[in-house]
């Protein structure tokens, strides 16, 4: 498939991980343009976190991942981050006993040298400004960031990647623990980053929250890709319904439940 390099997007060929002999991710093919806002979803052990974690070059992997038509596989985990590729983890790794802006203009910050670093701004960069008012703590510019929620903390640190102009965001359980509330606001934040023509990757357990706000869904299992699709696609699938429920025939209702439980 060639859909033009000139644009940012993610293509995966025949990615495989393994460790010690088990393969975790087994010769997926994936594909994910700007504007995407997809879902990987799939039961523990499918080789979610670990695709991801190849993309990001955390974990040796063979085969091919091309972002903007450069080839990730092989480089340094900084020289990724400097693609423009972002990640971002369970537990979110944001600098606690300094403020909501102190981290971004850190963030922003690492394209510059190290004198320029020490200095103080003698402004807010305007690039800051609106992140700030993206991820919604333009009120907390001065809060510290260890007095945040759960789901500030997850804000904050989606908003360091996006001073750093990251064009691909892959979340692992951006939304695990989070309250009702901020599951809404941390969905809304993910369709507006992703209608700003990026990609974005979401790792998912709860179903809810993907079949709210999922733009295409690929189901993964023992490493493979299973099926792929709207959420609508994805829930009618016979091998899907399989996965989730086990074999036999099921019922819509039956369905429509598990695949709209938090798992």
């Amino acid at each position: 498939m060639n859909t033009g390099f000139n644009r940012d997007y993610l293509q995966i060929s025949d990615l495989r991980v393994s460790f010690d002999g088990f393969v975790a991710v087994d010769g997926v093919d994936l594909v994910v343009l700007p504007g995407d806002l997809r879902f990987l979803i799939g039961p523990n052990g499918a080789g979610k976190t670990t695709l991801i974690d190849a993309v990001s070059g955390l974990v040796p992997a063979t085969g091919s991942v091309q972002w903007a038509g450069t080839e990730l596989l092989g480089r340094k985990v900084h020289r990724i981050a400097r693609l423009g590729v972002g990640r971002t983890f369970q537990t979110a790794t944001v600098f606690e006993n300094l403020t909501v802006l102190q981290n971004l203009d850190i963030a922003a910050g690492a394209g510059r040298g190290v004198r320029t670093l020490l200095r103080k701004r003698s402004q807010v960069p305007e690039s800051v400004t609106e992140v700030l008012a993206t991820v919604g703590l333009t009120e907390l510019a001065d809060a510290q960031a260890g007095t945040l929620s759960h789901g500030q903390k997850q804000w904050l640190e989606i908003g360091m990647l996006l001073v750093q102009n990251a064009k691909l965001l892959m979340l692992d359980e951006p939304v695990a623990g989070m309250s009702a509330e901020e599951k809404d606001e941390t969905g809304e934040l993910l369709q507006r980053i992703a209608a700003d023509d990026r990609t974005v990757i979401c790792v998912e357990h709860d179903m809810d929250f993907m079949r709210a706000f999922a733009a295409s869904v690929t189901v993964l299992h023992a490493g493979k890709v299973l099926a792929e699709g709207s959420v609508a696609d994805v829930q009618a699938d016979p091998r899907v319904q399989e996965v989730y429920l086990g074999p036999g025939a099921h019922t819509a209702a039956e369905v429509e439940a598990v695949m709209g439980e938090a798992h």
